[in-house]
């Protein structure tokens, strides 16, 4: 299993694609996008759900804590039973975030690897994208890191999605 962290912008999906595309076996991917995509509508903006704010902060209440914490047990039964798992996540909590999918993978072998971003590149990607909050990129540029752990750290700030990605598949050989 490989576990990409970094904050908004920082180019962690398409690190994901170009993995997908340079890795010799057949890899799924799945993030927290696509989980929060799969919320039910009135999640979002809820309390107990996932809410973001006018400066792009985000939160999140018990109910998503939840589903989220089924959702990881899902993604990890796959990857016992066999398939390669590539995650795209946003540690909102740093280190506590890292720990939660550390007690759901107990002893699988997971290679972390840090998406790192200056946060006025990642601001201007997020301009760009037109899908996101403004701010929602800077405010996590950073905060994601705060005590977690990493095997192996890309940053593209100067480098392509691809040169991360043979990077990263590097060290999965």
């Amino acid at each position: 299993m490989i576990i990409l962290n970094g904050g908004s912008s920082s180019g962690k999906s398409g690190i994901v694609r170009c993995l997908q595309a340079v890795l010799p076996d057949p890899w799924l991917a799945f993030g927290c996008d696509s989980f929060v995509d799969a919320l039910p509508a009135r999640m979002q903006a809820s309390d107990g759900g996932i809410a973001f704010s006018a400066d792009g902060e985000v939160s999140v209440g018990a109910e998503f804590r939840a589903l989220e914490a089924a959702w990881t047990e899902g993604v990890v039964a796959m990857a016992r039973a066999g398939a390669r798992i590539i995650i795209d996540d946003v540690f909102l909590g740093g280190a506590a975030s890292q720990q939660r999918w550390q007690q759901a993978l107990g002893s699988l072998a997971v290679l972390w690897v840090g998406v790192r971003c200056e946060s006025a590149v990642a601001a201007g990607r997020e301009v760009a994208r037109g899908d996101r909050i403004k701010g929602m990129a800077a405010s996590q540029a950073d905060a994601v890191h705060h005590g977690v752990f990493y095997d192996l750290e890309v940053d593209t700030t100067h480098s392509e999605s691809l040169e991360c990605a043979r990077t990263i598949a590097a060290r999965v050989s």
